[in-house]
C-alpha cells in the first residue's frame, strides 16, 4: 500500500510539473538576448557579439554603446561587430547591464511588451509601447 501511494504521488508531481513547465515557458518574454561573449587581451576588454544586442534590442549601436560606457566607467569603440574597451573589466558586468538596460529603456512599464520604440519630445525621452500605445518617461537619452 505504501509504495502505490507514493507511485501515485509521484505520478501526481510529475503531471503538476509538466503543466507547470508549459505555462512558465508560455509567461516567458519573445524577447531573446543572447549572452556577451567577453574576452581580455592585454589591458583591453573585448566584447565579441556587441553588434546583435542592438539587432536584438532593437535601438541604435550607438546609444548601447554610450550607456556601456557611462555603467563602466571607461572609454569603448567599435570596430566591426565588437566593442573594445580600455582596461578589465569583469565578464558578469555586462551581463547585468545588458538586463538593467533592457528593464530601464526597452521593456514596457505597463504591459511588459519588448515591442517599443523611443521618441523625444522637446528634451525629454518617452518609451511608446507599439503593443498597448503606453508612453513613459524614460530616466535619460540611451534608448
Amino acid at each position: 500500500m505504501n509504495t502505490q501511494a507514493k507511485s501515485d504521488y509521484e505520478n501526481m508531481l510529475k503531471r503538476l510539473q509538466d503543466k507547470l513547465g508549459t505555462e512558465s515557458r508560455k509567461a516567458v518574454s519573445r524577447l531573446e538576448i543572447p549572452t556577451p561573449q567577453i574576452i581580455w587581451v592585454g589591458q583591453r576588454t573585448i566584447f565579441r557579439n556587441f553588434m546583435e544586442f542592438p539587432k536584438a534590442l532593437r535601438r541604435e549601436p550607438a546609444k548601447l554603446l554610450l550607456y556601456l560606457n557611462k555603467e563602466l566607467a571607461s572609454a569603448g569603440y567599435i570596430a566591426g561587430e565588437r566593442v573594445i574597451f580600455l582596461g578589465r573589466k569583469e565578464p558578469s558586468s555586462f551581463g547585468a547591464l545588458i538586463d538593467r538596460y533592457v528593464k530601464d529603456y526597452v521593456i514596457c512599464p505597463v504591459c511588459g511588451s519588448p515591442d517599443t520604440r523611443t521618441e523625444k519630445n522637446k528634451k525629454l525621452g518617452f518609451l511608446r509601447c507599439e503593443a498597448c500605445g503606453a508612453r513613459s518617461s524614460i530616466k535619460a537619452n540611451y534608448a
